[in-house]
């Protein structure tokens, strides 16, 4: 899919923001780790710069720009990129709007499901990169069209303890797991990422305990304590909650962590 084109045959971001990119794109800084990782899958040598949480590629070493909650627009300025690559969920819009303020293109995704992850990706790195859309783009269109639910759960989804917040509306998380046949319990409420008592996690009606170990790292010891009688499973949450290269073996993965 084509993005959209702005004035001049500018193209538009997934916010529908024109994003001046030169022709040939030779320095990119990247604010959200996924992103990171498919710039550096797609087009090695590219990423001039990246965010301190920044893991994968392991052997990546490039300049670090800080978080993503909190870039240091001075030094993402000094690197000179050719466009910055951001997230609306991830990245604020005021530290997207002083990146755009010093002159640097800001290319925003936003992606809720995983059909949307596979289309807007491909159009940051055609459009927003000037890259071509590498084959594991097409690899992950497959795994997850031959995807099939497994049998149906109803799950909650912490992100995170004290307080505890689970996954709500709306999200690519939850797409993910709804493909695999595990129904969000929190799928229908008012906010996307709600707080929730653990006395009304465990009387939800869920009868199974998703915990990924980001952001917050749940682990064997410190999770499905406070969930008995629940079924919990321990999940890599660069498959569960990441877009990129992770696309293709995520269904497989996840499929069989869920089946244990």
């Amino acid at each position: 899919m084509t993005a959209p084109r702005g004035p001049a045959g500018v193209p538009r971001d997934d916010t529908g923001h024109p994003v001046p990119v030169p022709d040939r794109v030779r320095r990119v800084v990247s604010i959200v780790p996924s992103l990171t990782e498919t710039v550096a899958a797609a087009a090695p040598g590219l990423l001039a710069g990246a965010t301190d949480w920044c893991t994968h590629p392991a052997d990546l070493d490039v300049p670090r720009v800080r978080g993503t909650k909190n870039p240091d627009v001075d030094r993402i300025a000094a690197l000179r990129p050719d466009v910055v690559v951001g997230n609306t969920e991830e990245n604020r819009p005021a530290d997207v709007d002083a990146l755009r303020a010093a002159g640097i293109p800001v290319w925003m995704t936003r992606i809720r499901t995983v059909e949307e992850a596979l289309g807007s990706l491909r159009r940051m790195l055609a459009e927003g990169c000037r890259v071509p859309v590498p084959s594991w783009l097409d690899d992950a269109d497959r795994a997850w069209a031959a995807t099939a639910p497994g049998p149906p759960r109803a799950a909650v989804v912490p992100i995170w303890r004290r307080p505890w917040m689970v996954v709500g509306r709306d999200t690519f998380t939850g797409d993910v797991l709804a493909r695999l046949g595990v129904a969000n319990v929190y799928a229908d409420h008012p906010e996307r990422y709600p707080k929730i008592p653990i006395g009304e996690l465990n009387a939800s009606g869920a009868d199974l305990v998703v915990l990924p170990d980001e952001p917050y790292r749940f682990t064997a010891d410190d999770g499905p304590e406070a969930f008995p009688g629940l079924d919990c499973v321990l999940v890599d949450g660069r498959h569960l909650t990441w877009y990129g290269p992770s696309l293709v073996d995520a269904p497989r993965v996840l499929a069989e962590r869920l089946a244990r």
